[in-house]
């Protein structure tokens, strides 16, 4: 069986977040999904962040087709994870390129093959969470009722 390593915050799911996960799915037999904790989120995304908590984010992204198994790591990257899953498989989303992963070198050493998935990073949290402020702002000055 090849196992298959992908990992994130996933604060807020959308559709990078479905495409990458399916894409790391089909590079082996067995997706394990790594969720950055509460603490690493903030760290990372900075004040405000997480929106929804780390064991939330857990169920959803493990009700996706295609994702086996989800933890939550509360480390800044997933070498941890790697050391103690050893997956034939590491995947990282477009953001990166196989120079610039993180647990590259571990990787290597370790001997686990890294791979580049998903589609262009056209999509964010960020951008997600700044359209609904923006679009309910301006519901709110056009005098419709605050939910």
């Amino acid at each position: 069986m090849r196992v298959v390593l992908a990992n994130g915050h996933f604060d807020v799911l959308h559709v990078g977040h479905t495409r990458y996960l399916a894409e790391a799915r089909a590079e082996g037999d067995f997706l394990v999904v790594g969720v950055n904790g509460d603490a690493s989120t903030a760290r990372r995304k900075g004040p405000g962040r997480p929106i929804l908590p780390a064991l939330e984010r857990a169920e959803v992204v493990a009700a996706l087709e295609g994702v086996d198994l989800v933890v939550i790591f509360e480390s800044d990257d997933a070498g941890e994870l790697l050391e103690r899953l050893r997956p034939d498989v590491h995947c990282k989303g477009t953001d990166y390129t196989r120079e610039t992963v993180p647990e590259r070198e571990l990787s290597l050493r370790l001997g686990i093959d890294t791979r580049i998935v998903g589609d262009p990073k056209d999509h964010s949290t960020r951008e997600l969470l700044a359209a609904v402020v923006d679009r309910l702002g301006k519901k709110k000055k056009k005098g419709y009722p605050q939910e």
